[in-house]
């Protein structure tokens, strides 16, 4: 991965991405990371096709505990838009607004599922690994798609997680192959995007 690449995941790990367990990851250098199994790809095959796809504004927005993330956005939304480009759901993607008034906004919530996570690392801590925990973050995608001024609104919400063990714990449900954490983030947002943008082409009301 080229090293700016590496920075910018690395400053958003910092910022937004199991944040009541950095400090901890730093002592114990034992933390593996899972893309929850739940939710997957969808297949080319299973995404909806349209025989006469129209521009869109694309708004995106990155949160943490339903609180705006702004650096994360910034982030992450240039892999978002290549997310929904590659569904061919739609003709353009546009930062701006274009002429028939159509918007697809999509925001991504991170919320950190584990009770007491920050009590768990700092046994964990004290044990040196010996005593392992795990920690689950919870990823909350809202997408919304606006057809047009006169249309009402359809409103899709798909749900995934990652998780984290800490030291010598064992693997949580549902848990993929272990993955760097960069790898994990990324195939989380590119799973949670895609399902949550193809429910919407699958709606009835799709236009």
């Amino acid at each position: 991965m080229h090293q700016s690449t590496k920075t910018r995941f690395s400053n958003y790990a910092r910022q937004s991405f199991l944040a009541c367990t950095t400090s901890l990851f730093i002592l114990t250098g034992c933390a593996t990371h899972y893309v929850d199994t739940a939710l997957k790809d969808v297949p080319s095959e299973k995404l909806k096709k349209v025989a006469a796809p129209k521009p869109v504004q694309l708004l995106f927005e990155f949160q943490t505990k339903n609180g705006s993330n702004p650096v994360a956005t910034n982030q992450l939304k240039s892999q978002v838009t290549e997310i929904v480009k590659k569904t061919e759901l739609f003709s353009d993607i546009s930062p701006t607004p274009v002429a028939n008034g159509t918007v697809l906004s999509i925001v991504v919530n991170n919320v950190v599922l584990t009770d007491d996570a920050a009590s768990q690392g700092f046994v964990t801590g004290l044990t040196f690994g010996l005593a392992g925990s795990s920690v689950t973050d919870g990823y909350v995608c809202n997408v919304v798609y606006i057809p047009d001024h006169n249309t009402p609104k359809i409103s899709k919400v798909v749900r995934h997680a990652i998780h984290t063990t800490l030291g010598n714990a064992k693997v949580p449900a549902n848990a993929g192959k272990p993955v760097p954490m960069e790898e994990a983030v990324t195939t989380m947002l590119r799973q949670i995007v895609t399902n949550g943008v193809n429910d919407i082409g699958n709606d009835a009301a799709f236009k």
